[in-house]
């Protein structure tokens, strides 16, 4: 072993655990090992922060801002209504949208498959008042189990494919992967549903604000019906299912300015009119978007469209001494001196009997405040009020929710028909989402998850070295001195596991060219069809799950799903032996010795 491959494995053995220790923030230490191999020259300088350019990373920061793009322009609400029910008990839940995500990436490249249901995802959790952790995991695993069924699902099926055609002479078909890898997709999807999810450790406390944040179970708000809206006519009782799907509860009608007696449950609507509503932020902007009703009456409306870019709804506590407390919104000007509209008050659970608007705001009301992009900040500075932190929300743009979806799907169909490299095609979405304004410049950055960015782009450089210094040869090497007189069967198995274990530190196209010609040369060397040696590899380097390393799915979770490093493996490692176990038999019956 020669002393860059000595520094290398162990710095690999250093970072893995400091991160299972999880003492210090996984994107530090994975830079910090980066930055000692840079020093002791076993990183080439020249290649140190080439990892931050590689495709894998853009990918992961490209997805996440689409992703944010689908929410803004109301495509995931449109999803979530049609196709998911927040009532279903987190195992059908996991069973209904590991299936969809299977059968997506088995068609279209798996982490778009993921960047299309992780938004839709996390909205249901929100919904059914459960941690996102619990369901994204399980998701992650479910695409990248759905990938292996088809040539095109994932990349290491296309290398293999292509190394076959190069060494052997023919490729494989489009469905030559599906008998092995849709087994093995299957067993993982039941496995995941039925009892890995119950291996996923849940989330602790959410910092200081959590009290603040419990407290608030809903604000009383107002939604206006506006002109020509399908609404008008309509009973307000026939508003009440979709409120009931939406979590929202509907209180009464404020008409003319005036809060009418009673619920008014048999009024029929007419523009202008004001439904008082009960819900959470997510809930109210749902249900708004659901419904195209407006937030505020038409000239606030016109004084926010011109304002900016886009909305935002902030959430703030009113502190004794703040500038509204013992006023009101419209008292104060908060519309036309801030473009600002007042959504919602939260007082203690108690209800409202007057306009938002013109309700005296008291110490120790939690307000909804819908502001331009960008303005939330200098609007509660001015208020005198404390934002509840992470707590702004995007407003739904439902206009464009089919042009969002149309050009999220035309990207990663010419993506998966070979048309145009997939971080390509993702980066013209995000341009695409900024010139139609369903993202706007202020806060696309805000999208990414830099620390996953930084795990990534440290990581990267550190695999490619060791691959370079001969790190992979010299475990190739003496996987085929251990398996020396073994029965073949046994070596597919130590095949499999190896690249497995390979796919979990390097980056899964890496490990398939470096593992396919080893099971050619293994499958030579015993005299028998290189084919399931082949597949096994295949199987194996789409199967990254102990890490958040190992495939890029599995780090889009890592923040969105407030996943530590060590999270992955209790799942991941009973899910792998799962796959070998099922993998195994179901080559040596398709593809035959």
């Amino acid at each position: 072993m020669t002393f860059d491959q000595s520094i290398l494995f162990a710095l690999f053995g250093g970072v893995f655990a400091m991160l299972l220790w999880g003492r210090f923030r996984y994107d530090l230490v994975a830079f910090s090992a980066l930055m000692i191999g840079v020093v002791v020259g076993a990183v080439p300088t020249a290649d140190a922060f080439s990892g931050f350019g590689h495709p894998a990373t853009l990918v992961v920061a490209l997805v996440l801002i689409v992703s944010a793009g689908l929410v803004r322009s109301g495509a995931v609400f449109l999803i979530t209504r049609t196709l998911v029910d927040p009532a279903r008990g987190l195992g059908a839940h996991i069973a209904f949208m590991g299936s969809i995500g299977g059968v997506l990436s088995a068609f279209m490249n798996n982490v778009a498959a993921l960047a299309l249901l992780m938004p839709v995802d996390v909205q249901t959790a929100r919904k059914a008042a459960r941690q996102a952790r619990l369901s994204l995991m399980p998701l992650s695993f479910c695409t990248i189990l759905g990938g292996m069924v088809t040539l095109i699902g994932t990349p290491p099926n296309i290398i293999i494919a292509a190394i076959r055609e190069d060494q052997l002479g023919e490729s494989y078909g489009m469905f030559d992967f599906a008998p092995v890898g849709g087994v093995a997709a299957i067993a993982g999807l039941l496995f995941v549903a039925l009892i890995g999810w119950r291996m996923i450790p849940k989330a602790q406390g959410d910092g200081a604000l959590a009290d603040v944040r419990q407290g608030v179970k809903a604000y009383t708000a107002e939604l206006s019906v506006p002109e020509k809206s399908d609404l008008i006519g309509k009973r307000l009782f026939d508003l009440y299912e979709t409120a009931e799907k939406n979590d929202v509860a509907i209180l009464g009608l404020i008409r003319d300015g005036t809060r009418r007696y009673g619920t008014q449950r048999n009024t029929s609507l007419i523009a202008g009119d004001a439904i008082v509503l009960e819900a959470r932020p997510e809930a109210l902007d749902e249900f708004r978007a659901a419904l195209s009703l407006d937030f505020t009456d038409g000239a606030d409306k016109e004084n926010l469209s011109a304002a900016g870019e886009g909305l935002t709804i902030t959430e703030v506590v009113v502190p004794e001494g703040a500038r509204i407390a013992g006023q009101t919104a419209q008292g104060l000007g908060l519309a036309w001196r801030h473009n600002t509209v007042l959504l919602g008050v939260s007082r203690e659970g108690r209800q409202l009997s007057r306009e938002v608007r013109q309700t005296i705001i008291l110490p120790g009301d939690i307000l909804l405040l819908l502001a331009p992009e960008g303005e939330g900040d200098t609007v509660s500075d001015w208020l005198g009020v404390l934002p509840l932190a992470d707590r702004g929300l995007g407003v739904t743009d439902s206009g464009k929710v089919w042009l969002a979806i149309s050009i999220f799907g035309a990207a990663v169909a010419a993506a998966s028909f070979g048309l145009i490299y997939l971080p390509i095609a993702l980066g013209i979405v995000v341009v695409a989402y900024l010139l139609t304004g369903i993202l706007s410049l202020s806060n696309i950055y805000e999208q990414v998850e830099w620390p996953v960015v930084v795990l990534l782009g440290s990581m990267i450089p550190l695999g490619a070295a060791l691959d370079s210094a001969g790190g992979t040869a010299l475990i190739a090497g003496g996987l085929l001195h251990l398996t020396a007189g073994w029965p073949a069967w046994a070596v597919l198995t130590v095949l499999m596991i190896v690249t497995m274990s390979l796919s979990d530190v390097l980056n899964n196209t890496a490990t398939a060219i470096v593992a396919a010609p080893i099971g050619i040369q293994m499958a030579q060397s015993l005299g028998v069809s290189p084919d399931p040696f082949l597949m096994a590899v295949a199987v194996a380097a789409s199967c990254a799950f102990l890490t958040p390393i190992g495939h890029k799915n599995n780090t889009l979770i890592l923040g969105p799903g407030g996943y530590a490093f060590g999270d992955y493996w209790r799942m991941g490692l009973p899910l792998e032996i799962i796959v070998v176990a099922v993998s195994i038999p179901m080559i040596l019956l398709v593809w035959p010795l």
